[in-house]
């Protein structure tokens, strides 16, 4: 994991200035080979290669552009990312050091503004500032009920299946995997009935970089400070109400904003990593073979895909506090950096066979490191694993509706995004949401899905039980007892046998 020495002639730190050209800017000649775009037709269509490119012409930390053309480093090494990440004395998160924000080059109206803008959020906020504020987030979330919210989650997985079962057809993306997140987290944060078509579809806008980016974080954000203001006049027992009640007596805007990071962070990772699950269990034969025959659980297949297919691809951005070097590239003071998660998980160093198995390695960067690492992360796992184990519980006989090469993606600099997930399966009736899910006997013989784990060698308790069910006290249905087998005849011994050929039968 050693880094490689700088290039003779590797490119300047990104605030140097760019040589003049006779092309008219937005003309790809204008753009001098050693900056690629991470945006726009090229970028979109196979940004992996992109990084693949990156990697071998630069090492570990490239000079690239993003929208606009603003100058950036994209950081591709696993070792350079974790040293970035963990290293506040040399990068922060706060955009108001960049280069960019002070030039105007990557004003208030850059399509990425929701996303790096400063905000009184813990994850942009340094020193005791941030503990403060990580304090009170983290303390918020360890006041979550666990099991109520895995009650949460089976109960909405059942009910989203319950929307599709009687069809016999789905899409996965939109039906499920970008439902769920938002439902439980709506739940969790004490706004269920904010939860609706358009908050989802805001949460998915913010982040794209689109025209209308801006318009949905302001949708989201009011619906926050109604929910800040409800909770302040009436607490509850929910993440909104732990945070206001927090110690760190954080204001009604640093609540509001903490929301968003909360919300925005899971339903996004969450959606991607549920849907890139399922696509890998349909299409990969290693997924399908392991979750057959045992070798697999779900959560292992969750771990795999956060290797594989990470739900952010990149986070915009770190800044450097001063002139340093990172990766043999020269970093000057106020450059933006882009930590890298995919390119990063797919590092040579620590990857050298990207088929092996990555089961029982938490070392990925899905959900970063260091001061800034995802405090959530445990929610978001919960949710892929239940909803997934749920879904192919209730629809084990499930198929892809159309070849894995018609597949098609929406990507960015900050997320690879299936578009959509057709399946085919044998309709079956709805379930009782509250009944514990139930595989029952493929119809048709299609298939059936080893998915959860190993039963203990001992019997579990009823409470076990529940709690695995995922339904609290709710009774659960009573057990059928296994038929025995008709008794097969006993075999003789040899006595007998002998017996039976003395009398010549």
């Amino acid at each position: 994991m050693t880094t490689p020495p700088r290039l003779p002639d590797s490119p300047p730190g990104t605030d140097d200035p760019v040589p003049s050209a006779s092309p008219p800017p937005g003309c790809p000649a204008h753009v001098p080979a050693a900056r690629r775009r991470l945006y726009g037709p090229d970028a979109d269509a196979d940004l992996t290669s992109l990084y693949g490119k990156l990697r071998a012409e630069h090492g570990p930390v490239a000079p690239v552009l993003i929208h606009n053309d603003v100058p950036m480093w994209a950081v591709l090494g696993h070792s350079e990312n974790l040293h970035m990440v963990r290293t506040p004395s040399q990068y922060n998160r706060d955009a108001r050091g960049w280069s960019a924000v002070k030039d105007g080059t990557a004003g208030p109206t850059h399509p990425l503004a929701p996303v790096y803008s400063w905000q009184p959020i813990c994850s942009f906020a340094e020193g005791a500032e941030h503990q403060r504020l990580r304090g009170a987030v983290t303390g918020a979330i360890s006041a979550i009920d666990h099991r109520g919210a895995r009650r949460y989650i089976n109960r909405y997985s059942q009910r989203l299946v319950n929307d599709i079962c009687e069809q016999g057809r789905a899409d996965l993306v939109s039906q499920f995997a970008e439902q769920l997140p938002m439902a439980v987290m709506c739940e969790i944060l004490g706004m269920p009935e904010e939860y609706n078509e358009r908050m989802v579809q805001s949460a998915r806008d913010m982040i794209k970089g689109t025209e209308t980016a801006i318009a949905s974080n302001e949708y989201v954000m009011s619906a926050l400070m109604l929910l800040v203001a409800r909770r302040r006049a009436k607490p509850a027992e929910d993440f909104t109400s732990a945070l206001i009640g927090h110690e760190s007596r954080l204001t009604d805007d640093e609540v509001a904003q903490h929301l968003r990071l909360v919300l925005i962070a899971a339903y996004e990772a969450t959606a991607n990593l549920i849907a890139n699950v399922l696509r890998m269990v349909l299409t990969d034969p290693r997924f399908r073979a392991q979750l057959n025959g045992g070798q697999m659980t779900v959560p292992e297949a969750v771990e795999q895909t956060l290797w594989d297919e990470p739900p952010f691809s990149a986070m915009v951005a770190y800044f450097a506090k001063h002139d340093t070097e990172l990766g043999g590239q020269r970093i000057r003071a106020g450059d933006g950096l882009i930590f890298g998660i995919a390119p990063g998980n797919l590092d040579p160093a620590v990857r050298p066979d990207l088929t092996a198995s990555m089961q029982g390695n938490r070392s990925h960067l899905a959900f970063g490191s260091g001061p800034h690492e995802c405090p959530g992360q445990d929610i978001g796992r919960a949710i892929a694993d239940t909803g997934v184990d749920a879904l192919l519980m209730r629809l084990p006989d499930i198929r892809l509706a159309l070849d894995e090469a018609d597949l098609r993606w929406r990507s960015t600099i900050l997320s690879r995004h299936l578009v959509e997930l057709p399946v085919t399966f044998v309709p079956r009736p709805p379930q009782d949401v509250r009944a514990r899910p139930s595989i029952g006997k493929p119809v048709g013989g299609a298939g059936d899905w080893q998915v959860s784990s190993p039963a203990p060698l001992s019997a579990p308790s009823s409470t076990a039980v529940s709690e695995l069910a995922g339904v609290g006290s709710v009774p659960l249905p009573p057990t059928t007892e296994p038929v025995s087998p008709e008794p097969r005849p006993a075999r003789p011994g040899l006595w007998g046998r002998l017996v039976r050929w003395w009398r010549g039968a």
